[in-house]
């Protein structure tokens, strides 16, 4: 017989099991996938690449057709004013007219448009790239966080055997009762300790919540990426960063508008068909008229156009240089703070953290010795601590450092 307390209704009982089906430990790669499908920034640009792929469909199309209506020499005066049948030259007429931009108008048009959807995808790239990066930089800020809190479980454990340790030197009388007090102090301080840092996990997982939703709330699993970047290829790669890619495809665009404000030297023209009808006594004709633009006026009108445009594609060009100059020092500026970190790492992994070991435990036993007090193990343990979470650190900073530059330079090539 089943259990009262296990009798749960059958859509609760789904429910509970579909939530522990979805639920799933948060991996560095599920994150980023998660940003990606979750962004309201990127739902914005694909948005932007559709209106861009749509704008391409009218840009070379001709303009709509006129319908219009009217009287010619309607009388108002003489025997026959008013009438509209009387006079043989009154007509009423009904008709069409049409515009035809020149060629090459059109033609720079459809090009603009086309350049449109190349900048909008470029954005869009921008984009999604710095979601991922966002994503990434936020998981691993919550590792690194985990991974300090972790740390205490040890520290409180070496706390307590302090603790044991004053009170056998007090009971041997190789330490003044007052030592008995300290142990206590160190646990005060890891605890305000603890505090700040579940603050600070607190602030990285409502980041992380931020860009993946509740996903966030999931326990981390496995270790972050190795991007190992290298230098060379990296700044062969440097003129691909999407943000200059941008910038590419706006020339091209603006290319485009110079060429377009060029074909307005080009005369336009249109035609227009019109039925008249006159009284029934006269009959009814048909007239075609033809229409021409006449851009005699260029130096006042087209040539500004012309010129501002020009401007435009000299100012784009300036902007990318800048910004190539300004990704070229940002690109040295972190391939050498990632150097420094890493050889940073490594020595706090391969000696400083060994030493202050090894410092700890000289101190220990000449405590326990009665050659030294306990001011002396408190400074080597707390330099040991240190060590610990300046390597978490460490290793955080070269990982940030070395996602920001794959994102930036390495992952838009594949």
């Amino acid at each position: 017989m089943i259990p009262r307390w296990m009798r749960l209704p059958l859509p609760l009982s789904l429910a509970g099991l579909v939530g522990l089906a979805q639920a799933a430990p948060l991996t560095f790669n599920a994150a980023l996938e998660q940003a990606e499908n979750t962004s309201p920034t990127l739902a914005a640009q694909r948005a932007q690449v559709g209106a861009a792929q749509f704008a391409v469909i009218p840009a070379g199309a001709l303009p709509d057709p006129k319908l219009f209506v009217g009287v010619d020499n309607y009388p108002v005066s003489g025997p026959m004013r008013g009438s509209l049948t009387q006079d043989f030259m009154t007509m009423q007429k009904v008709g069409v007219m049409q515009e035809f931009p020149n060629a090459d108008k059109r033609r720079a048009r459809v090009e603009a448009a086309s350049a449109g959807i190349e900048a909008a995808a470029a954005q869009s790239r921008v984009a999604r790239l710095k979601v991922r990066r966002e994503a990434a930089l936020a998981w691993l800020n919550r590792y690194a966080q985990e991974r300090k809190l972790a740390l205490f479980g040890d520290l409180e454990r070496e706390n307590r055997l302090l603790a044991t340790a004053v009170r056998a030197q007090i009971a041997s009388g190789r330490a003044q009762p007052a030592d008995a007090v300290i142990p206590k102090q160190e646990a005060a301080l890891l605890a305000d300790r603890h505090d700040d840092l579940a603050r600070d996990l607190a602030k990285a997982n409502a980041e992380l919540r931020r860009l993946i939703g509740p996903a966030a709330d999931e326990p981390l699993a496995g270790d972050p990426p190795a991007f190992n970047p290298d230098a060379d290829t990296l700044r062969q790669h440097l003129h691909r960063h999407p943000e200059l890619l941008v910038f590419s495809a706006e020339m091209r665009k603006a290319e485009a508008d110079v060429r377009e404000a060029v074909a307005m030297k080009k005369p336009d023209w249109g035609v227009e068909l019109a039925y008249q009808k006159r009284g029934a006594q006269f009959g009814d004709m048909v007239s075609v008229q033809f229409t021409f633009d006449l851009p005699i006026f260029t130096s006042r009108r087209q040539d500004p156009t012309i010129a501002a445009k020009q401007q435009e594609l000299l100012k784009l060009d300036a902007e990318r240089e800048a910004m190539l100059r300004d990704h070229t020092n940002e690109l040295d500026g972190d391939l050498a703070n990632y150097a420094a970190l890493e050889r940073q790492a490594a020595r706090a992994r391969q000696e400083w953290l060994p030493l202050a070991q090894q410092k700890v435990d000289l101190a220990t036993a000449s405590y326990q010795a009665g050659k030294t007090d306990l001011t002396t193990v408190l400074s080597a343990r707390r330099e040991l601590i240190e060590q610990r979470f300046k390597l978490i650190d460490l290793d955080n900073q070269r990982a940030s450092t070395a996602a920001r530059l794959y994102f930036a330079y390495g992952e838009n090539e594949q």
